[in-house]
């Protein structure tokens, strides 16, 4: 009996440790994701400063190109509304171009916001223009700007911001933690047994 038992501990210490490093593993293994994709993009982010934007016009510039992806091997172009917004940075007289967040100015640097590419044209002209509604109804918004002024535009959502960056990195961090924890735990709990045996036999 107290060999199955003995034996039966030893395959739930093994369980665990192999679960332990399997978390661990995974945890690097997204470690590394985040650090080819989003950890440059926030690297690159350098709309750093918060602060306000007066709004001077937002109006429809041209019919923008988007690649619409049908299969596999079928893409389709299609035209979007380019929306084009002007702001006044801290009700300065300097007049910037106002994008959506980082993303934007890299996908079209003439359009201020880029919607989802659709089939449905008119869809996609509604949903731009309600978006250039919010912006002639809030006359000062907060956005973002670059201190240093490397770059002259200005953006309205910090997307690989601070907070993104915890977000992203929080779950790995915690199951890399956990897995750690529960080797070290197995590893404690069997150098124990292993003194405890070795003092039953000093005993006998």
């Amino acid at each position: 009996m107290g060999k199955k038992l003995f034996m039966a501990q030893k395959r739930g210490e093994t369980r665990a440790v192999c679960l332990g490093i399997g978390m661990i593993i995974c945890s690097v293994m997204i470690f590394f994701l985040l650090g080819v994709t989003v950890l440059p993009k926030y690297l690159k982010s350098v709309w750093t400063e918060k602060s306000k934007c007066t709004l001077v016009q937002a109006t429809f510039k041209e019919k923008a190109s988007c690649t619409h992806s049908i299969n596999t091997k079928n893409e389709v172009i299609l035209k979007y509304p380019c929306l084009e917004v002007l702001v006044n940075l801290n009700y300065s007289e300097d007049i910037f171009m106002l994008y959506h967040t980082e993303e934007s100015l890299e996908w079209n640097y003439k359009c201020s916001y880029i919607p989802e590419c659709k089939e449905n044209y008119t869809e996609v002209a509604l949903h731009v223009q309600e978006v250039q509604g919010k912006f002639n109804q809030s006359s000062s918004f907060t956005c973002y700007f670059d201190p240093k002024g490397r770059q002259k535009s200005i953006i309205l959502i910090r997307k690989f911001g601070p907070q993104k960056m915890i977000l992203c990195f929080f779950w790995p961090t915690s199951m890399f933690t956990v897995g750690l924890c529960v080797v070290i735990i197995v590893k404690i709990s069997q150098y124990f047994a292993m003194i405890s045996v070795q003092n039953n036999k000093a005993n006998t």
